[in-house]
C-alpha cells in the first residue's frame, strides 16, 4: 500500500494564532457564525473560524425560512418580510380549508447541524447575540460574527450597529450593496466579474447599475480564489484516520469523481452524464479503484445514469447518499480528482490537497464562474478531464490548506490591529 502525503503545517501546528495572545483589547476567545442552512455557506463560515483556532469556541446560529405550502414562493422576499408575511398569513387561514395551502403538509422546524459538523444549532436571534457579545466583552474580548449568505446579511449588519464596540463582524460571499455595514468582507475575486471589460460586455447597459459588485473592493475586503472550507492538514489527518479501513485497503491509485448539479450559471443535463462515463473508461486501465460521489443537487435523471452504467463493476463504487458521508476521507485518500463544473466549493477543497484536479463541464458555464475556472487554469490548479490525459502524472503546483490559514491568520492579525485602535 502506497501511503499518502499530506501537507504538513508551518511550526508543527496551527494551534491558535499568536494574535489571540496580546493585550486584552485585542484578545478573541469566542466566535459566533451564523448560516443560512446550507452546508456550502455554512462550512465557509466553519473554516474560517478553524483557520483562526476558534473552532472549540464557537456557537452556531442559523437564520430559517418558513417553509412548505406557499412560502415555496416567496424566498425572493427579505427574510424578515417573509417571516412577517408567513406569520400573518397562518393567524389569517387559521383553522380554515386554506391553512394547508398556507403552510404545506411539512411541519416548519429548524434542522440541526449534523451536516457541518456541529451537534446544536440556535435559531438566529439578532437582540440574544448582542446582550451576550456585551456580557461576556470584559472576560472574554469582542466576539466574533462571521455570517455567509444572502439571508444572514440583515442579522450580521443589525448585530455590528447594535454592537460595535463588541463585535468584530466578517461576512462571507458578497453583500452586494454598503460594505461598510461589515468590518471585513471576504468574497470570491470572480464576484467582482462585472467590473472586468468582459463582464462589462455581457451585461447590457441598462442593468449594469443593478449588477453587483458596483465598486472595487475596499480596503476591508479580502479576495478569494475558491471557497473557504474545513479541509486543512489537521482535518484530513483525522479523515485519513477515521475512513483507514475502509479506504486503505483499495487498489491503488485511487481516482474520486465528485458529481454536483447544475446551477444557473453552469447549465448541463444528460450530455454531461454521458461524456463522464466515456471519458471514464478511457482512464479506467491507470485506475485501481474509482469512487464516485452523488450530491443531492445532482438530477436524478443525471444519477440514473451513472448508476446504470457503473453499478456491478469491479472498480468502481458509487455513494448514493446514505450516512456516513465519505467525502473528508476521499478528500484524505484519493490520488487524483475529477470533479463537475458546477461545484466552487468541492473544487476549492480539491484543490487544496495539492493533488491533481480534473473538471468536466466547463464548456457549460458561463458569467462570473466562467471566470473561476480561468483563474484556476491559469494557475495551474486544474485541468480540463477528457480521458486523454495521464490522470495521476501531473505535477500540481504549491497550494493547499495551510497557506489559505497563514494567508487569514496575517489577515486577521492586521484587522484586530485596526479594531484595537479604534477602540483606544
Amino acid at each position: 500500500m502506497r501511503p499518502i502525503r499530506l501537507p504538513e503545517p508551518p511550526g508543527g501546528g496551527m494551534g491558535t494564532p499568536e494574535i489571540f495572545t496580546g493585550g486584552a483589547a485585542t484578545v478573541v476567545r469566542r466566535a459566533v457564525v451564523i448560516g443560512n442552512g446550507s452546508p456550502g455557506a455554512e462550512n465557509q463560515c466553519l473554516g474560517l473560524v478553524r483557520a483562526l483556532g476558534l473552532a472549540d469556541h464557537l456557537t452556531l446560529y442559523r437564520v430559517t425560512r418558513p417553509q412548505g405550502g406557499i412560502n415555496e414562493w416567496l424566498h425572493f422576499l427579505p427574510i424578515s418580510l417573509h417571516k412577517l408575511i408567513d406569520q400573518v398569513l397562518r393567524q389569517f387561514f387559521r383553522n380554515t380549508r386554506f391553512e394547508l395551502v398556507i403552510q404545506g403538509r411539512k411541519p416548519y422546524r429548524v434542522p440541526n447541524g449534523g451536516s457541518v459538523g456541529v451537534s446544536s444549532v440556535l435559531e438566529a436571534d439578532t437582540k440574544k447575540i448582542v446582550a451576550v457579545a456585551r456580557d461576556t466583552f470584559d472576560k472574554e474580548g469582542p466576539t466574533l460574527i462571521v455570517a455567509c449568505g444572502w439571508d444572514t446579511i440583515s442579522y450580521s449588519s443589525s448585530i455590528r450597529h447594535l454592537a460595535s464596540d463588541s463585535v468584530y463582524v466578517i461576512q462571507i460571499q458578497h453583500p452586494r450593496s454598503r460594505l461598510d455595514r461589515f468590518d471585513l468582507v471576504v468574497t470570491p475575486r470572480h464576484d467582482y466579474y462585472a467590473l472586468t471589460a468582459g463582464g462589462q460586455q455581457e451585461v447590457p447597459r441598462l442593468f449594469r447599475r443593478w449588477i453587483t459588485p458596483q465598486e472595487p473592493p475596499g480596503r476591508n475586503v479580502v479576495l478569494t480564489v475558491g471557497a473557504l472550507h474545513q479541509a486543512d492538514s489537521t482535518a484530513l489527518r483525522l479523515a485519513a484516520i477515521a475512513w483507514h479501513d475502509k479506504l486503505a485497503p483499495l487498489p491503488k491509485p485511487l481516482l474520486i469523481v465528485n458529481i454536483g448539479g447544475p446551477t444557473r450559471n453552469c447549465k448541463y443535463g444528460v450530455e454531461l452524464a454521458r461524456q463522464l462515463i466515456t471519458s471514464l473508461y478511457n482512464v479506467l486501465d491507470s485506475c485501481g479503484s474509482v469512487r464516485v460521489s452523488i450530491s443531492r443537487r445532482t438530477p436524478r435523471k443525471v444519477s440514473d445514469i451513472i448508476f446504470k452504467e457503473f453499478t456491478g463493476h469491479p472498480k468502481i463504487y458509487i455513494w448514493d447518499g446514505e450516512d456516513p458521508n465519505p467525502h473528508m476521507g476521499h478528500l484524505a485518500w484519493a490520488d487524483a480528482f475529477v470533479v463537475t463544473a458546477d461545484s466552487i466549493s468541492m473544487l476549492s477543497e480539491a484543490c487544496s490537497t495539492g493533488k491533481p484536479v480534473y473538471v468536466i463541464g466547463t464548456e457549460h458555464c458561463k458569467w462570473k464562474i466562467s471566470a473561476f475556472h480561468k483563474t484556476l487554469q491559469e494557475r495551474g490548479l486544474v485541468r480540463p478531464f477528457t480521458g486523454l490525459e495521464d490522470v495521476f502524472g501531473l505535477e500540481m503546483p504549491e497550494f493547499s490548506a495551510p497557506m489559505v490559514q497563514i494567508g487569514f491568520a496575517a489577515l486577521w492579525q492586521d484587522a484586530v490591529q485596526q479594531y484595537a485602535t479604534k477602540r483606544l
